[in-house]
């Protein structure tokens, strides 16, 4: 597993993918020799207005290691320091990033993978869909705000995305209703939650009662209604 590292790194670039997800890519010379696993992340370090440092953690989406890219999106809603670091980001501004941090990644030995979570999962479940073979097959289940906010996965027809809706879908229940339908056998299987800890939390309670094994399901939770992340970037609150 690669040893986290402070990397002073530059935006190269900002991007809004859909109207509330914005592609931001960071660059610089440390990251000649960054190495990482898809479904890592990187600790933003956001100077507050009082001049202290609060960290925010983004899964990295993907690593262009030639040009020396980086992307990270951000799900812009809320309003948490990083999402206003996000809404302020521009060409050739400065950030301290710390990485790469996270445990969780793709398990090699699985036959199929199964991926589930809110919009804030989306970069980690692309990642690490787009980084498994040809051939192996892998389903993503992710809950966003409306249709606009869909994107595609690239990809063999073996890597499909379910996507549900909250403006017209009652969220968690309908997420959690289509990771548990009858006839979704676990056999040889991986699922990788991520997301809302209530929403984390339902989705690994249904595929544990659905007989998926305590060592077959990876959970991670990002956030937390109502609640800001500590200062280090975690959730105050587990799933």
């Amino acid at each position: 597993m690669p040893e986290p590292r402070t990397f002073p790194l530059v935006v190269a670039s900002v991007e809004d993918v859909t109207p509330h997800m914005r592609r931001i890519q960071l660059t610089g010379p440390s990251l000649e020799a960054f190495e990482y696993f898809p479904g890592q992340d990187l600790a933003l370090g956001i100077v507050r207005d009082d001049g202290s440092i609060i960290r925010r953690r983004y899964t990295i989406r993907r690593f262009d290691p030639g040009r020396r890219l980086l992307d990270l999106e951000f799900v812009m809603h809320g309003d948490g320091p990083g999402i206003r670091w996000a809404q302020a980001a521009r060409i050739g501004l400065s950030i301290e990033a710390i990485g790469p941090r996270g445990k969780i990644g793709l398990v090699p030995d699985a036959n199929w993978h199964l991926f589930a979570g809110d919009a804030t999962a989306l970069p980690g479940a692309f990642a690490m869909m787009e980084a498994l073979p040809a051939g192996v097959r892998a389903s993503a289940y992710l809950q966003v705000s409306d249709y606009g906010e869909g994107q595609p996965v690239s990809g063999d027809t073996n890597k499909t995305v379910t996507w549900r809706y909250e403006s017209v879908d009652e969220a968690p229940d309908s997420l959690v209703a289509a990771v548990s339908a009858p006839g979704f056998s676990p056999d040889g299987g991986h699922a990788y939650l991520a997301g809302e800890a209530a929403l984390v939390s339902a989705l690994k309670a249904a595929l544990l009662a659905g007989g998926w094994a305590a060592d077959q399901v990876s959970a991670k939770a990002y956030w937390n209604h109502g609640r800001a992340n500590a200062g280090h970037g975690e959730p105050e609150v587990k799933a």
